[in-house]
C-alpha cells in the first residue's frame, strides 16, 4: 500500500477549507509539490497552478481537481449565542440533524459545536419523521450569548465545515471529511511527483481549483490563461455497491478507477459532460495495457467544473476520471485506497502516451 497516499490523504482530510476559504489547504499542497521539486503560484481567486514543461509539438494536458469542500456560512447569532446558518453546496438536509462542525474564527481558530436536533420526548408523532429544513436549525457552541460569539472572533460570513475526521477502515477503505475532493488532490499530487522528471512527454498543467463546491467555475480564469487542449479531471465516481445504490450502477470500491461517459446536473444547471471519444479510447487502451480495471459510469445529478472548461476558447478535448466513493457530500465519506492507487498508476501512463499524433477534433471517427 502506498503509505504516503495514505499520509497525504489523511492531512487532507483533516484541513477545513470550505468554498472561497481553501488557503489552509492551498498552502498544505503548496509545500508538499514544494519539497518534491515542484514550484507552484496562485491566482487572485486561490487556484493553485504548476506547470511541468514538455514537449511543445505534443497537445497540452491540464489535470485538476478541486481543494474545497461543502459546508455553510454563519448567517445570524441568536442573543443566547446559537448560530443560525446558510448552506454552502449540495449539503443534504436530511443528514444535518446532530453532526459535529467547526466553525473558522477570523484568526483560523476552529470552534467545535453541535448542530441542533429537537429533544425526542417533546417531538410530536408528525415530526419523528421528517426531514426538517435547516432553516429552523441552529448550531450549539457552548456560548452563553451573543457577546461571546464575537469575542472569539466569529461573525456573520464567517465559514463552517463538518468536523474533519480521517481514519482508515480495515485493510483497504478510507473515511473522511471532504473525501470529496481531498482524495483528488492526493491522487494529483502524487500523479505530479511520478510525471514531472519524465522528459518525452506533453507540457502538463496540474491545477487545484477553488469554489468548485459553490458554483462550478472557480477554474475558469485558469483554463482561460492556460489554454489546455486537453482538461483531465479528478473527482469521485458515484459506487452503486450498496444496497440503496444498486439499481444506479455497477461502479464498486475496490474495483478498479473510474470513467464517466456521462454527466447532467438536471436540476436547474443545463450542462454536463459527454467525455472526447478520443480520450475515452485512450484511457481503455492504457487500463487494457496495465492490466488495470477501469470501471464505467453514467449519471444525471452528477457535475463538475469541468463542464465549464470543456467550453474555454475553441473548445477543450475533455474527460472526468476518479475514484468509486460511498456517501456523497456526506460528513463521513468512503473511498478504497486501491482505486487511489490504480488511478494513480493510469494517470501517469495516460498522460506520458499522449504523443503529437493525438487526434483533437472528431474528423478521424
Amino acid at each position: 500500500m502506498n503509505k504516503n497516499l495514505i499520509r497525504l490523504l489523511k492531512d487532507l482530510c483533516l484541513i477545513p477549507g470550505l468554498s472561497g476559504y481553501e488557503d489552509q489547504v492551498r498552502s498544505y499542497i503548496k509545500k508538499e509539490l514544494s519539497s518534491d521539486g515542484i514550484p507552484s503560484k496562485s491566482d487572485i481567486l486561490g487556484n493553485l497552478i504548476a506547470t511541468l514543461e514538455g514537449s511543445r509539438n505534443k497537445p497540452s494536458v491540464m489535470l485538476f481537481t478541486h481543494m474545497d469542500q461543502l459546508g455553510f456560512i454563519v448567517k445570524k447569532i441568536e442573543s443566547n449565542g446559537l448560530i443560525r446558518f446558510e448552506r454552502l453546496g449540495g449539503v443534504p438536509e436530511k443528514a444535518l440533524v446532530s453532526q459535529e462542525v467547526v466553525v473558522i474564527a477570523n484568526d483560523g481558530k476552529l470552534y467545535e459545536g453541535i448542530i441542533s436536533n429537537k429533544s425526542h420526548h417533546a417531538t410530536d408523532l408528525e415530526e419523528k419523521y421528517k426531514v426538517i429544513p435547516y432553516k429552523y436549525l441552529f448550531i450549539d457552541m457552548g456560548f452563553e450569548n451573543e457577546q461571546e460569539v464575537d469575542e472569539v472572533g466569529i461573525k456573520i460570513g464567517s465559514p463552517i465545515t463538518y468536523a474533519p475526521k480521517a481514519k482508515q477502515m480495515g485493510p483497504n477503505k478510507f473515511s473522511g471529511t471532504a473525501i470529496d475532493d481531498r482524495a483528488g488532490c492526493a491522487v494529483v499530487i502524487e500523479t505530479a511527483k511520478k510525471i514531472k522528471n519524465i522528459k518525452d512527454r506533453p507540457t502538463v498543467h496540474i491545477v487545484f481549483s477553488v469554489q468548485e463546491e459553490f458554483n462550478l467555475r472557480g477554474s475558469l480564469p485558469v483554463a482561460q490563461v492556460l489554454k489546455p487542449d486537453i482538461a483531465m479531471q479528478i473527482d469521485l465516481i458515484l459506487a452503486n455497491d450498496t444496497p440503496d445504490m444498486i439499481s444506479q450502477g455497477n461502479v464498486k470500491l475496490g474495483g478498479g478507477p473510474g470513467m464517466s461517459l456521462y454527466s447532467f446536473h438536471g436540476r436547474g444547471t443545463l450542462n454536463g459532460v459527454i467525455p472526447h471519444p478520443n480520450l475515452v479510447n485512450h484511457f481503455d487502451k492504457i487500463a487494457n495495457q496495465l492490466s488495470i480495471p477501469l470501471q464505467r459510469t453514467a449519471n444525471t445529478g452528477v457535475l463538475t467544473d469541468l463542464s465549464y472548461i470543456q467550453l474555454v476558447n475553441g473548445g477543450v478535448a475533455s474527460i472526468d476520471v476518479g475514484f468509486p466513493m460511498r456517501y456523497s457530500h456526506s460528513s463521513l465519506e468512503v473511498c478504497d485506497l486501491r482505486d487511489l492507487d490504480n488511478l494513480i498508476n493510469l494517470l501517469e501512463s495516460a498522460i506520458v502516451k499522449i504523443d503529437k499524433n493525438f487526434i483533437l477534433t472528431r474528423d478521424n471517427l
